[in-house]
């Protein structure tokens, strides 16, 4: 991140779940400070669904990092 700042540790738990309930609507990449990505993913039902499930299995093997590349915690 920047020199200075403070980045929260996201929850992987909570990425989950929001994969899981708002997934094609790109809720866990909102959460995850992927606004880019989340705006595409509301445009293309989750990049076709195909990314939407890939998600959910990178989330939950924990290769899935935030914006900054930081693992989920």
């Amino acid at each position: 991140p920047y020199q200075g700042m403070m980045v929260r540790p996201k929850s992987k738990m909570t990425a989950l779940i929001l994969c899981l309930l708002l997934g094609v609507l790109g809720g866990h990449q909102f959460y995850t400070g992927k606004t880019g990505m989340g705006i595409v993913y509301i445009f293309t039902g989750g990049l076709f669904g195909i990314g939407w499930l890939i998600d959910i299995f990178r989330i939950a093997s924990g290769s899935f990092r935030d914006k900054w590349g930081y693992p989920l915690v």
